[in-house]
């Protein structure tokens, strides 16, 4: 049970809420009538919603520390979470993927091309966060100029195409060498950095890629952008709207097999367990051995090899792009899907992508107030799952003797 001090806690919390909120949705003013409506009932809305949330929040806190006190005393047995189970044993996750693989593959024929549309941004943002996961999420290195190389990507296609022609497929392993190019260029300087200074010089690289993309005209044609660039080719023939869309659908579904694919063999790989080695001890890893240059480079090329060829595909998809594209919040974005997915998880980071960039469209019916909504579900699930959706199964390894071996 909550005490009464908690409780006035919770509604001092609602109250506060309340008083933050009441110019944006209590007074609405009409400048063409010049009257204002005061709308009391959400005022009243805000402050039960905070208030009960506040609540939940509390008891949460209550259940974990009894839970935290039982452990210590060895009346409590952790239960193994279900998603858990379902990772770790191949036949359960065999399962699942073939399952999901197999809605993806009738999506279009049961949803609008708009639906098809939107899905196709969200299986992007699955491959970028897959990208930054390589860099975050394994190698532990916080970059907030990830979308700096996603520019590099899209502008590579776009202007080979614009200047000489070059179609999509022979741009799209340029635009994924030209990024690795990029991350490697920008690993050189940051090698010896770490945390917040390593995310303040990955910041300016990306601001510095963006100002350069926008100012030199010559080049990138500045604020108007680059229209007019052509959409994947299928063997010369040309397709109509609806059909590129179905079929750069497809694409997407095969780039994102491939992206889980690879991710997941580097992730086992030598150089996958050097990048977990190098998250959680830089020290420890450069004294057992491991070339902490060398690692660090290769997550950053590896990294921005993936934004390069989503960057390709965007621009090939949108058929137009200018550096407004490209600015820190989509770097915000991707780094979001993957600590709310969870760092390290594949499974996670295709999850988050997927609630990170579906949740927006689908709460439109709440008009004005669906970004507010949108904040509360990352809010709520930071208190409630500050790990991820589906957290990283941390491996363990037990050494047994040879004589415990044979018996």
């Amino acid at each position: 049970m909550l005490s009464i001090e908690q409780l006035k806690k919770s509604l001092f919390v609602s109250l506060w809420f309340a008083f933050l909120t009441f110019p944006l949705l209590v007074i609405k003013v009409d400048p063409i009538e010049r009257t204002v409506q005061w709308r009391w009932e959400n005022m009243a809305l805000v402050a039960a919603g905070s208030f009960l949330v506040s609540l939940l929040v509390r008891v949460f806190q209550v259940q974990q520390e009894r839970r935290r006190e039982r452990r210590a005393t060895g009346e409590f047995v952790d239960r193994v979470p279900i998603m858990q189970i379902i990772l770790s044993e191949p036949r359960y996750l065999y399962t699942l993927s073939g399952a999901v693989l197999l809605c993806s593959l009738v999506f279009p024929f049961l949803f609008s091309t708009y639906q098809t549309n939107i899905m196709i941004t969200a299986l992007m943002y699955v491959m970028l966060g897959l990208g930054l996961n390589i860099v975050v999420g394994l190698a532990g290195l916080l970059d907030l100029g990830y979308v700096a190389f996603y520019a590099v990507g899209a502008y590579s296609y776009a202007l080979l195409n614009y200047h000489f022609d070059v179609g999509f497929w022979m741009a799209l392993p340029i635009g994924a060498l030209l990024a690795a190019l990029f991350g490697v260029l920008l690993g050189f300087p940051v090698l010896r950095l770490r945390g917040d200074y390593l995310a303040i010089v990955t910041l300016g690289f990306g601001e510095i890629i963006r100002l350069i993309l926008e100012n030199w005209n010559e080049f990138s044609e500045g604020p108007s952008g680059i229209s007019n660039i052509s959409r994947p080719g299928f063997f010369g023939i040309e397709l109509s709207l609806e059909h590129a869309i179905l079929y750069l659908y497809y694409l997407m579904i095969a780039m994102v097999v491939f992206t889980i694919f690879v991710v997941n063999r580097l992730q086992d790989s030598r150089i996958g367990r050097a990048w977990v080695a190098l998250r959680e001890d830089e020290i420890a890893c450069q004294a057992m051995g491991i070339d902490k240059r060398k690692t660090k480079l290769t997550a950053f090329a590896l990294g921005a090899t993936w934004a390069g060829i989503v960057g390709v595909i965007f621009a090939a998809k949108t058929t137009f792009i200018n550096p407004a594209s490209f600015t820190f919040l989509e770097s915000a974005i991707i780094l979001c899907i993957v600590v709310l997915g969870g760092m390290g998880s594949i499974f996670g980071v295709i999850v988050g992508a997927l609630i990170l960039i579906l949740l927006p469209e689908y709460l439109r019916a709440l008009s004005d107030y669906r970004m507010l909504a949108f904040g509360a579900v990352l809010v709520t699930m930071m208190i409630f799952r500050p790990q991820g959706v589906v957290a990283n199964i941390r491996r363990s390894y037990q050494f047994k003797s040879k004589a415990e071996g044979e018996g």
